[in-house]
């Protein structure tokens, strides 16, 4: 583009938004955030590149797809990336925590609710829609993460071997992790084809009309620094060990550094966390329960901001069970553990994209770097098919145990509601929060009519 072009360019495009006009913006987007990373980034793209032009679609796309090979929830990251890009530093600061901060909030009084009234046969009514609607959303997403990363026979051993690995001998997830990346880091090498990333999000052909940040746009504070990555690093670890430091030994701490260690691995997307996190709060601290977990999921989809959000509900339930201010104060003892589990699970986002955006933006597409993201993306399939059997073994055995897998009989409603929920999401594409409140209605008539029928007793 010669100058004059872009002089033209620069002339047509939007006026530069101030920072309260940001400010306001990704309040509003924490509040309406819903649809999981699909829905959440379609709503950013609609209005920032669309509507408002304060960025291109190029510059967009180019975003996302540096997002995409980064642990953690993509489009939080994404809504930093632009924040940053807009106002600098702080810009991504507020863009970041505005998605997130709602999402808390309505999260820990959901979750209060659960934990304090779950034993109201109007509760128990409603997660037993959900519960079996949930099992359906897991296969979906295992099967959509898959025909976007199991392309050939390669993609699809390595998911079959991450799928033994933890079915049959109970591998933590993190070394499937650890083991998907040396695959493909040997495999980047040896069999380039086969690791090679597909085009992704690939590139843009749609043009809404000079933005903000238009493709040629100079951006200084984007430009790779050595002393402000260093800074910007050192920066994160303060706050991490100064908020380490700041919490009492015991349940807070142990959420602190376990999902410090969560927001590293989570290649995939949120999906991808849902085992790990599962692995540590149900088997390693026994947090919660793994059926309580399925109900956490459910939460998570019914409400704004990303899914990853499923880390407030593990905190604020275990920090209650274990009762860390004591019996009297079990609301602030959850809240506490669901903030917790929030800020060490997101902190790592901000320092990925505030510290290592310029640095990390200009590995893009070299094989090397994104050969162990496409191995460790498979793997995720095999792993979240896993989750889906295990979610679906205690909703459709609800009494069953490891020692007796099948005792207490088959339930046929919930095997009713989870296939009728699949079919809506996968055949129809219908919307996720549309088919957890169908379900959830269903759910809750089924049970008043059970105990109308059958009586309190």
């Amino acid at each position: 583009m010669t100058d004059e072009n872009a002089a033209t360019t620069a002339a047509d495009a939007p006026p530069h938004p101030t920072f309260s006009e940001a400010f306001l913006w990704w309040l509003k987007l924490g509040f309406i955030s819903f649809g999981g990373p699909a829905g959440q980034i379609s709503i950013m793209h609609q209005e920032l590149v669309e509507k408002r032009r304060w960025i291109s679609e190029r510059r967009f796309l180019h975003a996302l797809n540096y997002c995409m090979v980064l642990p953690g929830p993509e489009a939080q990251q994404l809504a930093i990336y632009i924040g940053w890009l807009l106002h600098r530093t702080w810009g991504g600061i507020v863009a970041g925590a505005l998605f997130v901060l709602p999402s808390l909030f309505i999260l820990a009084i959901l979750t209060w609710v659960y934990l304090a009234y779950g034993d109201v046969p109007l509760v128990q009514g409603v997660f037993a829609g959900i519960k079996p609607a949930v099992v359906a959303i897991v296969i979906v997403a295992a099967s959509r993460i898959g025909a976007r990363a199991l392309t050939n026979e390669v993609m699809w051993g390595i998911a079959a071997l991450s799928f033994v690995a933890i079915f049959v001998f109970r591998v933590p997830f993190l070394f499937i992790v650890l083991g998907a990346a040396l695959l493909g880091m040997a495999g980047g090498k040896w069999l380039p084809a086969k690791f090679a990333v597909g085009g992704g999000h690939g590139a843009a052909e749609k043009s809404w009309g000079a933005a903000v940040i238009d493709d040629a746009t100079r951006l200084p504070h984007t430009h790779h620094s050595t002393a402000h990555l260093v800074k910007l690093l050192g920066v994160g670890f303060v706050l991490w060990t100064s908020m380490m430091w700041l919490l009492p030994s015991g349940t807070l701490s142990d959420i602190g550094v376990f999902f410090t260690k969560a927001a590293l691995v989570t290649f995939g997307g949120a999906y991808a966390v849902l085992p790990y996190v599962y692995q540590g709060g149900v088997d390693t601290y026994g947090w919660l329960t793994g059926a309580q977990m399925i109900d956490g999921l459910a939460l998570g989809e019914s409400t704004p901001g990303p899914l990853i959000m499923i880390v407030a509900f593990v905190g604020f339930v275990g920090a209650w069970t274990q009762e860390v201010f004591g019996s009297e104060n079990l609301f602030l003892a959850g809240f506490i553990g669901a903030s917790v589990a929030t800020f060490f699970t997101f902190l790592p986002s901000f320092v990925f994209i505030l510290a290592g955006g310029p640095l990390v933006e200009s590995t893009h597409g070299d094989l090397k770097f994104t050969a162990p993201l496409s191995a460790i993306t498979a793997a995720v399939v095999g792993v979240i098919l896993n989750l889906a059997l295990f979610f679906g073994w205690h909703v459709l055995w609800p009494r069953a145990s490891m020692d007796a897998p099948f005792a207490g009989g088959f339930e046929w409603f919930p095997a009713v509601v989870a296939l009728a929920a699949f079919v809506a999401l996968w055949r129809f594409k219908q919307d996720i929060l549309r088919v957890l409140a169908v379900c959830a209605m269903l759910g809750l008539g089924f049970t008043l009519l059970g105990s109308t029928i059958l009586g309190p007793g």
